[in-house]
């Protein structure tokens, strides 16, 4: 069975970092594009950052870009959003989903991808 697990979420204080993980099972991610997504409270959900299978391309949402940093462990079947410099405004459910078909685009829209973990929730407050 297919499935990605996030991990890594929690409450931070604001200028804070938190590092959130994505793991595989029941398939190897090195197939497929990974993106993280998040939705606030309130809003829709949105694409915050990509990977390409290699991991040498990777594109961000303008309000995540020069915090945040996607990387990717093919060896580890494991994704990371490395989230530094954090705002209130970043707290939300992240997702990260894996596509085998699209590719990294530079807008990163949930439509391209076809399988989802449950989420990690981040709180940024004081």
């Amino acid at each position: 069975q297919l499935q990605l697990v996030e991990s890594g979420g929690g409450l931070v204080q604001p200028g804070g970092s938190l590092n959130l993980s994505c793991a595989a099972s029941g398939f190897t991610l090195d197939a497929y594009v990974i993106g993280w997504f998040r939705r606030a409270p309130g809003k829709e959900r949105e694409g915050v950052s990509c990977i390409s299978t290699s991991g040498g391309s990777t594109n961000y949402a303008d309000s995540v870009k020069g915090r945040f940093t996607i990387s990717r462990d093919n060896a580890k079947n494991t994704v990371y959003l490395q989230m530094n410099s954090l705002k209130p405004e970043d707290t939300g459910d992240y997702y990260c989903a894996a596509d085998s078909w699209y590719g990294c685009s530079p807008i990163i829209t949930p439509l391209e991808y076809s399988y989802w973990g449950q989420g990690t929730q981040v709180t940024v407050s004081s």
